[in-house]
């Protein structure tokens, strides 16, 4: 079954203003301030800094109150999509596609399943295998190394530990590290932003839990998962 790569069918270039709270944004927009949606309830304070260059994806749905949303923006070179859904959307496409080297072949694959006190994004199977995929999406790049979280995350300490539990229960479990930007040099858990996380993830690479972190391809209106690249669990 095709799936198709993320693409965002209508997107405008604008400037970031100022973000009250994680939901809206001040822009300006063909010479305009306008209030926009922000898809992305995380931090991204190193990101959207006042005149920074955007990319909102227009809705097509007359009703909405906000007609434009957040999805991406420039930090010096680099073009980093902040859509918090994007990452699962991609994840889905490269699954289908067996560009995921690690978990080829699926025969099923059902989102959004439930196990212990988590609910995991992917619940897959192969035709000897079954297990579960937890998505992170990555925006935080420094020195040319992609860090998660940006912000302390006990749910994603949580997801790990149940990861480890599902393991050992047999499942083959994964956590994929979907790093919005292309051109960094490899990833790690961001130690000095939560110590909890980073060793939760060291400890389910220990049980057997696969720790994978893919960069992707970034346009205005475009995300695809594109290379594997290397993973440090070192402080």
């Amino acid at each position: 079954m095709h799936t198709p790569d993320l693409e965002y069918l209508k997107v405008v270039a604008g400037v970031f203003l100022e973000r009250p709270n994680r939901f809206v944004a001040k822009v300006t927009l063909n010479g305009r301030e306008e209030w926009v949606h922000v898809k992305n309830t995380g931090r991204c304070r190193e990101i959207l800094l006042p005149g920074t260059e955007i990319f909102l994806e227009e809705s097509s749905n007359p009703r909405r109150k906000m007609r434009y949303s957040l999805i991406a923006a420039y930090k010096g070179d680099y073009l980093i999509n902040i859509d918090s859904q994007a990452p699962n959307l991609a994840v889905k496409s490269a699954l289908k596609k067996n560009k995921i080297i690690e978990i080829p072949d699926i025969t099923l694959l059902h989102p959004e399943v439930t196990f212990a006190r988590s609910r995991f994004d992917f619940y897959y199977e192969q035709s000897t295998a079954k297990g579960f995929i937890e998505v992170k999406g990555v925006t935080l790049e420094r020195d040319g190394v992609a860090l998660f979280p940006d912000a302390p995350t006990e749910r994603g300490t949580r997801h790990l530990q149940e990861l480890i539990l599902a393991t050992r229960k047999g499942y083959r479990c994964a956590v994929l590290f979907v790093v919005q930007l292309e051109g960094v040099s490899y990833f790690r858990p961001n130690w000095e932003m939560d110590e909890k996380f980073a060793r939760a993830v060291q400890e389910a690479a220990q049980a057997g839990v696969r720790i994978l972190a893919y960069e992707c391809m970034v346009t205005p209106e475009k995300l695809a998962l594109t290379n594997q690249i290397k993973v440090s669990t070192e402080r």
